[in-house]
């Protein structure tokens, strides 16, 4: 019989890629891939580690998986990703439910950890956290068809104090660019029209094979590409942002006005505590430059509250800064604890509850905010990729180039003439906190 396999994706769109290599592999061994975890012979979890409510929902998800052994079909399940690149030893002495486990940078090796687990093994495959890109695999794209994640990098060598991605993904390396476009041309042939950039650290793409920020030429090439519509950027480390890249974003037509740059805080101290490029003004003189070459872009990012050593009067001018900024797109994290971390170290750590209040107050300040960015679209003409219908209403749904799949708002549409999958001109007529409402063009 042949083994049905059920890939578990958990954590950030890094690991979904991770998750669509191993699946194309698997495929290619001659395993069903199924949607439902109750009809899996084989169960592969794929990990996050990141902060400590990830570690808990991927253990979580584990143990929930494990029950199917004796509730389904189950009958060997493999745990992959950053859990197990940092916790081997643990994850194996722990947890008798597992029956094997691959890192970050041996995922290649799937297949063999699933004939070798179901052979009564308990094999582990961990070593270099960096995986080689450059290797020609197999790859099932789990997302829509029309859009797709590319890795443009893997590791980082940024030491930022809160962070432990070195620790489970290595050190920076990039793509070479021939591995990349041609990954895209496979994509784009398969109807892909949205391609989104990622990396840990995707501003500093190339320094290390070419000696120079390649950034701006390889997001020009993949913009070449018959086919692709649209090429965004995701994890723009601010100490790298050229202006040569400025200027490829504001240039070029097919890449998306939007613009994912993680800045973590506003305030000198803490930011220096946390190890992170330039101070307050760096970060607002960037901003003021991306805004003045590019009027229309969409500007998100991520902060962390609750640092250790981060003051009532720290946050509160953390405050002040989002209402200042008016970022188009906000996260909040609340800082956790990392072992093996120097922020760990750090004296005055934040009560919990303190965190999760001042979370929840920013993101109530980002709501406003939101609003009224998202009025200065009423009345303008936008592409919208639509991406499904709402029969309920008779209305389709799609996004912007202002929005990124899964984390930004939507576009809802009347009157779409346009097939899922395609762009469609859209009218906005209405702004919400974070979608907005409009009529197709014909």
């Amino acid at each position: 019989m042949t083994e049905r396999v059920k890939v578990v994706t958990l954590g950030c769109e890094k690991n979904l890629v991770d998750s669509e290599i191993m699946s194309g592999l698997i495929h290619g061994r001659g395993y069903s891939l199924v949607e439902e975890a109750e009809e899996a012979t084989v169960i592969i979890v794929n990990t996050c580690g990141f902060i400590d409510a990830a570690k808990e929902e991927s253990v979580n998800t584990i143990l929930d998986m494990a029950e199917l052994k004796e509730t389904g079909r189950l009958k060997a399940l493999i745990v992959s990703g950053c859990l197990t690149q940092r916790y081997k030893q643990q994850l194996m002495e722990e947890m008798p439910e597992i029956d094997g486990i691959v890192g970050t940078g041996d995922f290649h090796h799937i297949n063999e950890i699933v004939d070798e687990a179901l052979r009564g093994k308990r094999p582990v495959k961990v070593g270099n956290p960096v995986f080689d890109y450059e290797q020609k695999l197999p790859r099932m794209v789990a997302t829509p068809r029309y859009t797709a994640y590319v890795k443009i990098a893997e590791g980082c060598d940024n030491a930022c104090t809160f962070c432990s991605i070195p620790i489970m993904r290595g050190k920076f390396r990039s793509r070479s660019m021939e591995s990349i476009i041609a990954e895209v041309e496979t994509l784009a042939a398969a109807g892909v029209r949205e391609v989104s950039l990622i990396a840990q650290d995707s501003t500093n793409y190339g320094t290390d094979l070419y000696d120079r920020f390649m950034l701006p030429e390889l997001m020009n090439r993949v913009s070449e590409v018959e086919g692709i519509s649209w090429v965004r950027l995701h994890y723009a480390y601010p100490g790298f942002f050229t202006d040569e890249l400025i200027e490829t974003i504001a240039s070029n037509p097919k890449i998306c006005k939007y613009i994912d740059m993680p800045l973590q805080h506003s305030e000198d101290s803490i930011l220096k505590r946390m190890r992170r490029p330039g101070r307050q003004r760096d970060t607002r003189e960037l901003i003021a430059k991306i805004r003045g070459r590019i009027p229309d872009v969409a500007l998100r990012t991520s902060l962390i509250v609750g640092f250790p050593g981060e003051t009532e009067e720290d946050f509160e001018r953390l405050c002040d800064f989002v209402r200042e900024i008016g970022f188009d797109r906000l996260g909040v994290f609340t800082y956790s604890s990392e072992e093996d971390t120097p922020a760990v170290r750090l004296p005055n750590h934040v009560p919990d509850e303190v965190k999760q209040w001042r979370a929840n107050t920013l993101m109530e300040i980002q709501r406003d905010v939101a609003k009224n960015s998202g009025g200065k679209y009423v009345g303008r003409e936008i592409d919208v990729l639509i991406e499904r219908y709402d029969g309920r209403s008779d209305i389709y749904v799609g996004r912007s180039q202002y929005d990124a799949p899964e984390i930004d708002g939507e576009v809802f549409v009347t009157g779409c003439s346009a097939p899922i999958g395609e762009i469609q001109r859209v009218r906005i007529t209405h702004a919400y906190e974070y979608d907005l409402s409009g009529e197709g063009i014909a």
